[in-house]
């Protein structure tokens, strides 16, 4: 029988097959498949815990007064910008996410993204489509070996996108202004100490940084305008990091030669002029997803549920 406690996953799951091996004996697991904050308001009374993913854009004081028992919020991912923390400490609740769990996923698929607009991997292969069968359709690609490649964000994700880089003969920089001094003696990268100097030397712009106050529209018309004529950007972190109509100006221009976007600002796409862009390619934020990935991620939420139910520390509280 289910123990005292009881969970609520807010959304996004359907089906509970492997959170509810790792909580079974100690909680009952209630999905309450919610789309907007509101309709959590039936199942807040009894929750003693939330596990929290991406399709609820807030949760805030609004459901934390009405959650008197909830100990915890873990927010399943690693962005927690849905999750109110200063509601959240004043109603001494404790949020969590989880770091980890998309690492490699998300590094390897910002290259994917890279990769498939360098080598001119769509185009080529909508034109065999057609019929056609020319290699024309990869002049202009150039070559990855010596070029710069330019980090925002120098994390989990972003040392990870590093080393890849590394690998593929590329000259790594990085921009992080909380990073401690060392991190680029470690990884065998440089360094700069302002967005605008990275802009300006790299060829290729891949973002990994979490979306709060001082990362909303870090790139935006006068950022971007810095970037090196016909550099290419890649967003595998959120979408409002990147302002999208200086974004779409940038490609139209030349000035930003394309874009790999697994994130855009309001999700799912409502734009169909970024949607239909010659020079854009989209995957729906997927970056973080592979099926081990994925398992691990979920495992992950409920052992931080868990540990905190049961009054141990938590491992990753925000």
């Amino acid at each position: 029988m289910p123990g005292p406690f009881t969970v609520l996953v807010a959304d996004f799951l359907e089906e509970t097959s492997i959170e509810t091996p790792i909580l079974e004996d100690i909680a009952r697991i209630v999905i309450a498949g919610a789309s907007v904050e509101s309709s959590l308001e039936p199942f807040l009374a009894d929750a003693d815990a939330m596990i929290v993913y991406h399709d609820i854009s807030i949760i805030s004081d609004y459901t934390f007064r009405r959650a008197p028992k909830c100990k915890c919020v873990v927010r399943a991912g690693v962005g927690y910008n849905n999750v109110d923390r200063n509601a959240a400490k004043h109603r001494g609740v404790v949020v969590c996410n989880v770091p980890d769990y998309g690492t490699e996923e998300v590094a390897d698929h910002a290259f994917a993204l890279l990769l498939g607009l360098v080598r001119k991997v769509i185009p080529s292969h909508l034109e065999i489509r057609a019929g056609g069968w020319d290699h024309k359709t990869a002049l202009g690609a150039p070559r990855l070996r010596g070029k710069t490649f330019g980090i925002i964000g120098c994390g989990r994700i972003g040392t990870a996108a590093a080393l890849r880089a590394k690998a593929f003969g590329l000259d790594v920089v990085f921009y992080d202004p909380f990073k401690p001094d060392g991190t680029d003696k470690a990884l065998g990268i440089r360094r700069v100490y302002k967005l605008e100097e990275l802009l300006e030397q790299s060829h290729y712009v891949s973002i990994h940084c979490y979306l709060d106050e001082t990362t909303h529209h870090l790139l935006n018309a006068q950022t971007i305008a810095r970037m090196k004529p016909g550099a290419y950007l890649i967003n595998t972190a959120r979408g409002p990091v990147v302002d999208q109509n200086a974004l779409l100006e940038a490609l139209d221009s030349g000035l930003v030669a394309a874009a790999g976007l697994d994130v855009v600002e309001v999700e799912p796409l409502d734009n169909e002029r970024l949607r239909q862009h010659p020079n854009v390619i989209l995957t729906p934020h997927s970056a973080f997803y592979s099926v081990e990935g994925y398992v691990e991620l979920r495992s992950k939420t409920a052992l931080e549920v868990r540990r905190i139910l049961l009054g141990e520390a938590p491992r990753n509280p925000v």
